[in-house]
């Protein structure tokens, strides 16, 4: 009887604290109460919150009842997005942050552009909150004037942008994401999270002739660079914790910059310096799809601390490395910085874990920089990490880049891991030391609770069973990269015969390259990627600079002695 009282005082007190969390953060009972069984149990592809490795934040460890829209190429995101804020106004909440902003950019084909997109939500009545990376000096190559010109104009029109510089002192706020919250039960609140920045060059398609919005870049991609990329849109209760995501970082109360070259000139021009306080958070979206959906970040460990991650948060640096000691056929990644031999020890070691375990990796032909000390230090980087990888895979390692049907090389901005059809992660971090340490992102990783019925219906072989969102995933950008239409994809449903179908079309595509008088072109874009490795002397002058300033470490001594995230 003792105890049976002890177990009903103990469950008492625990849906007092319910309550009382769920009236702060304005979620039901009920939801919080679904969760806390929910998450009580260990989930074989996501971390759990201790795994997290950050008690400070209020985000779920993950959330069910989610639809999930994969969002292939800028012009597919931005159209998507100038229909989101075009049905926002007043009572309506808009929030997002950038890396870069340029608020001249277009959103659709009749002009609308990211500042006229965000100041008609301000105008209409609807509040609108941003939080821009201030960025560096604009003569190291940085943006930091337009990011400040995007914020003085949304200001102008009755938002709030603030220039955030509460990073390390080498370090940026990388997170691209945007949530609209609606005041209307009719209309479905959605989140945008991913790798594209409201800026200029995004708004490419599956042609990939570029955006005629263009930029300053490398001679090697042309005039107008092609850009690939993507964005995912997120609806239920995973909305909620995008937006908690924002919440944390608005509300740290540290000094958006504390350098005075900073302050002085926001004072002149009457840019924000101390954010106001955010409206009351609305309960938690509705159930909306089939996904469940787990946010990974990076926050390295900072003084003063984020009071979000005392000690910093590393959850995306250890996700990968729980999804891929999963994995058994076949990852496939589409990645802009893949140069940390940090980051390819990950990958090494499910290669080795798994002998018929395939990767196959999508990178840029050429850097997005064609600064002296950048170039060699990257490519340090790049030929370290692919030579990490290769000898532990060998020819079931597939490193590629993209051209388009001109054999111009496409710059592959996305980032985008798949493992075995089952967990796939789109967002803002690249695979590289810094992304996984250093500075602020932004990931989404999805499983999907419906499964996909085409054979092999398990790949794995773990009885997982492959999962619809990450299978078509796969198949939409690898019918792109190969020149498919819908429904020409029977060798592509099999990991290893996918494998097969990239390898030959690259060894077709630089056959021809070789002799292109030949014969046509055949259809693919795919090519081998190869690497110019700098003079050795240039290597040990660009290791300094890789180490320091390209692809630094922002974890605690210990962790970095003990190679751990």
């Amino acid at each position: 009887m003792n105890s049976q009282r002890l177990r009903r005082g103990k469950w008492q007190r625990l849906r007092r604290t319910i309550d009382a969390v769920a009236e702060r953060l304005g979620r039901s009972s009920a939801a919080l109460n679904e969760q806390a069984q929910q998450f009580g149990a260990a989930h074989p592809w996501f971390l759990s919150a201790e795994e997290r490795g950050n008690p400070d934040t209020r985000i779920a460890a993950w959330t069910v009842g989610n639809r999930v829209t994969p969002l292939v190429h800028g012009k597919t995101y931005f159209a998507a997005l100038a229909d989101a804020f075009a049905r926002a106004g007043a009572g309506d909440l808009v929030l997002f942050t950038d890396w870069r902003g340029d608020p001249e950019q277009l959103l659709t084909d009749d002009g609308v552009t990211v500042e006229d997109a965000l100041a008609g939500v301000a105008v209409r009545g609807g509040t609108v909150k941003g939080m821009v990376w201030r960025s560096h000096i604009e003569t190291l190559g940085f943006t930091g004037p337009k990011n400040r010109k995007l914020a003085v104009r949304l200001e102008e029109a009755g938002g709030e942008v603030i220039l955030d510089q509460r990073v390390l002192t080498l370090g940026s706020h990388h997170q691209k994401f945007v949530v609209v919250r609606y005041a209307a039960e009719d209309r479905t609140d959605v989140a945008f999270v991913g790798g594209i920045d409201l800026a200029r060059a995004r708004r490419d398609d599956s042609n990939h002739f570029g955006d005629p919005v263009s930029r300053p870049f490398p001679a090697e991609y042309g005039e107008i660079p092609a850009w690939h990329d993507m964005q995912v849109q997120l609806e239920g209760p995973t909305v909620r914790d995008v937006e908690d995501v924002f919440r944390e970082r608005w509300e740290d109360p540290a000094a958006l910059s504390r350098l005075p070259w900073h302050a002085i000139p926001d004072i002149l021009r009457g840019t924000t310096r101390e954010p106001s306080e955010l409206p009351e958070p609305r309960p938690v979206p509705a159930p909306a799809g089939t996904c469940a959906v787990q946010l990974l970040r990076t926050y390295p460990r900072r003084r003063p601390a984020y009071p979000f991650a005392t000690k910093g948060e590393r959850s995306a640096a250890r996700a990968y490395a729980k999804a891929l000691r999963r994995a058994r056929r076949l990852i496939y990644v589409e990645d802009q910085y893949l140069w940390s031999v940090d980051v390819a020890r990950v990958f090494a070691a499910a290669l080795r874990r798994s002998p018929d375990l395939r990767l196959i990796i999508v990178v840029p032909k050429h850097l997005d920089d064609d600064s002296a000390i950048t170039i060699p230090s990257a490519l340090l980087g790049h030929s370290a990490a692919l030579d990490v990888i290769k000898d532990a895979g060998g020819d079931r390692v597939l490193v590629l880049d993209l051209e388009n049907d001109r054999g111009i090389p496409v710059y592959v901005h996305s980032k985008v891991c798949i493992v075995d059809d089952v967990w796939a992660a789109v967002g803002s971090d690249n695979f590289n030391r810094r992304s996984w340490t250093h500075d602020s992102e932004l990931t989404a990783a999805i499983v999907d609770d419906e499964k996909d019925t085409r054979e092999p219906t398990d790949p794995a072989g773990l009885g997982d069973g492959a999962r619809v969102f990450a299978r078509e995933l796969r198949l939409e950008l690898m019918r792109e990269h190969l020149d498919r239409e819908i429904g020409d994809e029977a060798d592509l449903i099999d990991p290893s015969s996918c494998f097969d179908a990239a390898r030959d079309s690259a060894d077709r595509l630089d056959a021809w390259h070789r002799a292109p008088s030949i014969r046509t072109r055949p259809p693919g874009r795919l090519r081998r990627h190869d690497i110019d490795v700098p003079p050795v002397w240039q290597q040990r002058l660009a290791s300094v600079a890789y180490r320091l300033f390209v692809d630094p470490d922002g974890r605690p001594i210990g962790m970095r002695l003990r190679k751990k995230f």
